[in-house]
């Protein structure tokens, strides 16, 4: 059985080509995200349940996956952490990588 793809009309095959590069897309960011994303922060806490989900359910498994199966992070307030949030923070790491600003030039 031979496949003549010159009987298909060529806008057909670009929205095929489209299709499959974007499915192929999705299914990469979700299996990058799912991979750093740590069990805790998953619906229903498997690893591989999701993977097995993304991976057999083309299309659907990763847009499952991003839209459902993913928990937001706990917040740093959550926690217990402590400290200043926003650009005090931001102040702190300049602070650290190159010292307190020296008032003497200032005068």
């Amino acid at each position: 059985m031979t496949t003549d793809l010159s009987a298909i009309p060529a806008g057909v095959l670009v929205a095929l080509v489209v299709l499959a590069a974007a499915a192929l897309a999705l299914d990469i960011v979700a299996l990058v995200d799912l991979y750093r994303r740590p069990a805790a922060l998953l619906a229903f806490g498997n690893k591989w349940i999701w993977l097995v989900l993304i991976l057999f359910l083309n299309l659907l498994g990763p847009i499952l996956y991003l839209l459902l199966g993913r928990k937001p992070a706990p917040r740093a307030e959550a926690t217990g952490q402590s400290g200043p949030a926003g650009p005090a923070r931001v102040t702190d790491v300049v602070d650290k990588l190159y010292g307190p600003p020296d008032n003497s030039e200032q005068q």
